[in-house]
């Protein structure tokens, strides 16, 4: 299995990062995608990155809660890093919109993801987006830029099952965490419906745990609860949801 999207590079981890990387190994999970946020996460996400170079992957993006009054500055950064022949990215991300707490920074936001969106065109590389509470004004936003089909993941997916099949005609691929474990969750309806070899799977450690971790950290390892319970909801065995979406992940991010 792959684990796209995992900020295990995050402090959270600083106390058994090594053994959280070894249960990953253990669990079947042979290599992690690592998201980038801003400057203040970009050292450890490098430091990861080398150390481990066999399993982990990076990207490179500022996330739409990390755009303030400096976002130029930490934009210039993200270009310098995706520009430089010397450093592999698989993806731009992650980036996108999110008005879940705070909709003053929406413009900038939207400035922002344009520019980013604009790079992972040139460079060929495909997105991580992240959307929260933000669908409308995100699926606006890619009208206006008219790309025709887009190469990208929607990032721990929490719309409706319509946006999720918008979203898939589009191009994009859905990412399917922890979420899709929780009682009456939304997601679960969306990775029923969406086609499988257009999901992902994703744990977004160390937030979202799944069932039966719900509330304690999330780690890689528990990407094995998000592989059977789509397998549950779709009625197929769970070697087949890691086959399919690992080959997806393979082609999705060149790796």
């Amino acid at each position: 299995m792959i684990d796209t999207h995992s900020h295990i590079y995050d402090e959270a981890f600083d106390a058994d990062r090594e053994e959280t990387l070894r249960r990953a190994c253990d669990a079947g999970v042979e290599m992690l995608l690592l998201p980038a946020i801003d400057s203040h996460s970009l050292p450890q996400q490098e430091r990861l990155a080398a150390t481990h170079a066999d399993m982990c992957r990076q990207m490179a993006g500022l996330h739409p809660t990390s755009v303030d009054a400096h976002f130029e500055e930490e934009l210039a950064l993200v270009q310098q890093r995706l520009f430089d022949p010397a450093r592999h990215y698989v993806a731009v991300g992650e980036i996108g919109l999110d008005l879940y707490r705070d909709s003053s920074w929406l413009e900038e936001q939207r400035e922002v993801l344009r520019r980013q969106m604009q790079w992972a065109r040139e460079l060929h590389l495909p997105v991580a987006l992240h959307v929260r509470k933000a669908y409308n004004e995100l699926f606006a936003l890619l009208r206006q830029l008219n790309y025709g089909r887009y190469a990208g993941v929607m990032h721990c997916f929490g719309g409706s099952v319509q946006e999720a099949l918008r979203a898939v005609e589009m191009g994009f691929y859905i990412g399917v965490g922890g979420v899709v474990t929780f009682k009456n969750a939304t997601l679960a309806k969306v990775a029923a419906a969406v086609p499988l070899e257009r999901v992902v799977l994703e744990t977004d450690a160390p937030y979202l745990a799944p069932v039966p971790y719900r509330g304690q950290r999330n780690e890689p390892a528990y990407l094995v609860e998000v592989a059977r319970t789509i397998a549950a909801l779709r009625g197929i065995t769970t070697d087949e949801v890691d086959e399919v979406t690992t080959d997806n992940a393979r082609r999705l991010f060149a790796l």
